[in-house]
């Protein structure tokens, strides 16, 4: 059996600094960025707010998105995390 995944982006403010990961577990891993744990980008940065969430039936699959995602330019990522959160509100709190 295949273990599901998501591609999430942790942002510090709006338009701000962002940060593009892949996880199995998103509450688990979205709540180590919110306390500086286990990526040293998101704690320099203060990367704490889910800003953009995809849900994937096999972790390959959001593997391969989440490199594709690194790849695009900033405007294209800020349009792809405005298309479902314009405001970018914390999405955390959907998660508990």
């Amino acid at each position: 059996m295949t273990k599901g995944g998501w591609v999430y982006i942790m942002a510090n403010r709006y338009r701000g600094t962002i940060y593009i990961g892949v996880t199995s577990s998103l509450p688990h891993r979205a709540m180590q960025h919110r306390n500086s744990e286990g990526s040293g980008f998101t704690a320099r940065y203060g990367c704490a707010k889910l800003v953009y969430v995809e849900q994937y039936e096999a972790i390959a699959d959001a593997i391969i998105r989440e490199k594709r995602l690194k790849k695009w330019n900033r405007e294209w990522k800020i349009r792809l995390i405005e298309e479902q959160n314009p405001n970018w509100e914390d999405r955390f709190i959907d998660l508990v």
